[in-house]
């Protein structure tokens, strides 16, 4: 029984389908809008799927207020690693803000953005970035829509409090269980001499913020009005959880997408997922890269919207989508 088939249930005859049958209306108006929406170049990637040149902040202030239901991403942190001196670096591979960890085990391991380094005005500037961020997708949520923002434990509490600052309620943060090479290094220059010091902890650990957009009455009230307000669960008898043990990305999924910051689908598709409590409405990423949320929206059967301001991101998400979309589902 679906999630859907379950509220009809409860309503008096006719009800239930009357309100679904306006949400699926409505999200259909929007669609053929959005998708279509502005003059960027973009990618029909599917019947479900769009990804649009354009950068996060100006396509957000373009969108129509309370126009998309869910949003779900893993920002730049926060502009840094990705400004074009750090980025022809990464792409270079080597030097800037990426640091390039060593082989080992007969794996190269990815470029990791070497968040330590940032400066006084760095922050600022990320501070600022977040901020526009956090409005932007304020205005743009429908009441009730909820955000999930990938961060790390360095700087979430400075990107989280930006969307409270905004007027998002947090709803908690589901917190990914993936151990990396991140943290935990001895002195550089004196590991001999500190056999046993570490930096700082081996991190072992990812939080993503969940925020939602405030409404007026009850979750039963706007989910019908906008389906929106919860989480869609697992099952009638599971909900979702907010710890998801995924490793990293490896193997196929990384030949595939080749980028750098690329979340695994067995983990996204999970998160994509519970965005939508009703399985209505449209998902937007504002940061799709390699397009792996919506290739993860796409499997799940979701409408999604999806944006970046690197034209090689755009290319590579439009031939990766096809083989995201194949992987097999796996815990």
């Amino acid at each position: 029984m679906t999630q859907a088939t379950a509220t009809r249930k409860t309503l008096r005859p006719g009800a239930a389908a009357n309100w679904l049958d306006q949400l699926r209306k409505a999200e259909e108006r929007s669609w053929q809008q959005l998708r279509e929406l502005g003059e960027p170049r973009r990618h029909h990637l599917s019947e479900r799927v769009t990804y649009i040149l354009d950068d996060a902040v100006h396509w957000l202030a373009e969108l129509p207020a309370a126009s998309i239901h869910a949003i779900v991403t893993d920002p730049p942190y926060g502009m840094l690693e990705y400004e074009d001196k750090d980025h022809d670096k990464l792409r270079a591979g080597r030097g800037g803000v990426w640091r390039i960890p060593p082989s080992f085990d007969g794996a190269t391991r990815r470029p990791l953005p070497r968040f330590t380094v940032m400066s006084s005005d760095d922050i600022v500037r990320l501070q600022g970035f977040f901020s526009a961020v956090a409005y932007g997708t304020l205005r743009a949520l429908v009441p009730g829509g909820h955000v999930f923002i990938a961060s790390n434990p360095l700087l979430s509490s400075m990107t989280f409090h930006a969307f409270q600052e905004a007027g998002f309620e947090k709803r908690g943060e589901i917190i990914r269980l993936v151990q990396t090479l991140r943290g935990g290094y001895k002195p550089k220059g004196a590991e001999a001499a500190f056999p046993e010091v570490s930096v700082m902890p081996r991190a072992c650990w990812e939080p993503w913020g969940l925020f939602r957009k405030p409404f007026e009455g009850t979750v039963a009230d706007n989910l019908k009005r906008w389906g929106t307000g919860g989480l869609r669960r697992v099952s009638a008898e599971e909900p979702f959880k907010d710890v998801i043990l995924c490793s990293p990305t490896r193997g196929r999924e990384k030949e595939i997408a080749p980028h750098p910051s690329l979340k695994p689908q067995r983990f996204l598709r999970q998160v994509v997922r519970a965005a939508l409590p009703l399985g209505i409405g449209i998902l937007y990423d504002p940061f799709a890269g390699s397009g792996s949320t919506l290739a993860a929206a796409e499997v799940v059967g979701y409408r999604a919207l999806g944006t970046d301001r690197d034209a090689e991101y755009l290319e590579l998400g439009r031939r990766a989508f096809a083989g995201l979309v194949a992987l097999p589902t796996a815990p």
